[in-house]
C-alpha cells in the first residue's frame, strides 16, 4: 500500500502517536490504523471500511477520526485513548473472513495499544471473525459476549446532547414540537429518529438508501422526507443531526443552514477550522460532535470490564451534563463551544500523560 504514497499528507505536524500501514496480499486487505493518543490508555476506536478513491484520502481521514477518538475519550472521562483504523475497498463487494482475520493479525501485532470495533462498513458480526486472531477487539456480538450495535447508544448520546442545547436555547430539556432534520438515517440515525418522536419532535429525514427512508416511513409514517442533504440544510429546522459521513458544515452549507442547533452523530462535521467562528457569528449553537456521540465508545469500552447495558448507559446519560459543562466553559472563556470542548479534553489529557506517557501493556 505504501509504495506511492506520500508521507508528506500526515508528517509530523499531525501529531499521532503512531501510524500503521497494513497489507496482505492474499486476502487484499490494504489499512491504515492511526493511534493519535495513548495518554489516557490504550487507543480504541472503530474499524471503517470503505472505498477510499485515493491512498490520501484514506490517510486523511483515520489521522482525523483517531484525533476525534483521543477527544472522545477524554471529555466522556474514560481511561482509554485515542485511535482509529480504515480498511480500503468496497464492504459489500471485497468484505472476506481472510481479509477480516488478516486485519485481526496486525490488530494482534500492536500487543494491545489499540482496540478495535465497528464502525461504517463494519458489524459486530466482523468483529468476532477479527477476534479469532485478535484479543483485542470490543463491539463483538451478543452471542459471544460483547455489546452487540453500538449505534444504540450513540444515537442516545446524541440526544441527550440535544437535549442540552434545547434547554439553553429554548429553557427546557425537550424537543417536543421542534422540527428536526436528520441527515443520513443508517444505523445510528435511525435511532435517534425513534428517540425524537418519543419525545415529540417533528422530525424531517434524508438520505441516499431508498430503502432505509422506507424503512422509517414504514414505522413512522408521519416524518417528512427532504429530497437531499442541500434542501434538508436550507429547509425551516430548529435542529440540524448530521449522522452520516464527515464535513457536513461546510462554506456553502454554512450560509443555507435555518437551524438554531447543530448536533449530530456526524464524525468531523466541521469541513475546516475557522467554520466554528463563522456558526458562532450567526448564533448557531454547535454541539461538538466528539461531546455528543461517544455513547457507542462508552458502551463498546464497558465491555472491557465485563458488558453491562445499564452501566453504560448510565454512562451515557451522563452525556447531558457533560455538553451542559461544554457550554459552561464557553461562556466562561469566550470561546466557540467546539473550542471549549477541545480545551477541557486537551486538559485532562495533558494532565494524566504527565503520569503516564505513552501507554505499554
Amino acid at each position: 500500500m505504501t509504495d506511492s504514497f506520500d508521507f508528506s499528507v500526515f508528517g509530523r505536524s499531525s501529531g499521532h502517536e503512531q501510524v500503521v500501514f497494513c497489507q496482505d496480499q492474499a486476502s487484499g486487505l490494504r489499512a491504515v490504523i492511526a493511534i493519535y493518543s495513548t495518554a489516557l490508555g490504550p487507543g480504541l476506536g472503530g474499524t471503517r471500511f470503505y472505498p477510499y478513491a485515493t491512498e490520501a484520502e484514506a490517510v486523511r481521514d483515520v489521522l482525523n477520526l483517531s484525533r476525534g477518538m483521543a477527544y472522545k475519550a477524554a471529555l466522556a472521562g474514560l481511561d482509554l485513548g485515542g485511535a482509529k483504523a480504515v480498511i480500503v475497498g468496497n464492504p459489500l463487494l471485497d468484505k472476506s473472513e481472510a481479509l477480516l482475520r488478516a486485519y485481526g493479525r496486525f490488530v494482534q501485532s500492536l500487543n494491545g495499544r489499540y482496540y478495535t470495533a465497528c464502525d461504517v462498513g463494519t458489524c459486530s458480526e466482523d468483529m468476532d471473525i477479527v477476534a479469532r486472531e485478535c484479543d483485542f477487539v470490543t463491539g463483538r456480538s451478543v452471542e459471544h459476549g460483547g455489546a452487540g450495535d453500538s449505534s444504540v447508544l450513540t444515537a442516545y448520546g446524541v440526544f441527550q446532547g440535544m437535549r442540552a442545547a434545547a434547554e439553553v436555547t429554548w429553557g427546557e430539556p425537550t424537543l417536543r414540537d421542534r422540527r428536526v432534520g436528520v441527515a443520513g438515517i443508517g444505523k445510528v440515525g435511525r435511532h435517534l429518529v425513534r428517540h425524537l418522536i418519543e419525545d415529540g419532535a417533528k422530525v424531517c429525514i434524508t438520505d441516499v438508501y431508498g430503502p432505509a427512508l422506507a424503512s422509517i416511513l414504514g414505522t413512522y409514517p408521519q416524518v417528512e422526507v427532504a429530497l437531499d442533504s442541500d434542501a434538508l440544510v436550507a429547509s425551516d429546522l430548529d435542529v440540524y443531526a448530521p449522522c452520516a459521513l464527515g464535513d457536513a458544515i461546510n462554506d456553502l452549507s454554512v450560509k443555507q443552514l435555518q437551524a438554531r442547533i447543530i448536533c449530530g452523530a456526524a464524525n468531523n462535521q466541521l469541513a475546516h477550522p475557522g467554520l466554528e467562528d463563522v456558526l458562532e457569528s450567526r448564533g448557531i449553537l454547535y454541539v461538538p460532535d466528539f461531546c455528543v456521540n461517544s455513547g457507542g465508545l462508552i458502551q463498546v469500552a464497558d465491555e472491557l470490564e465485563g458488558f453491562s447495558f445499564d452501566r453504560a448507559e448510565a454512562a451515557a446519560t451522563r452525556i447531558y451534563d457533560t455538553t451542559k459543562h461544554v457550554f459552561e466553559v464557553a461562556a466562561a472563556e469566550q470561546v466557540p463551544t467546539a473550542v471549549a470542548a477541545s480545551r477541557i479534553a486537551e486538559r485532562r489529557m495533558a494532565d494524566i500523560s504527565r503520569l503516564r506517557g505513552v501507554w505499554l501493556r
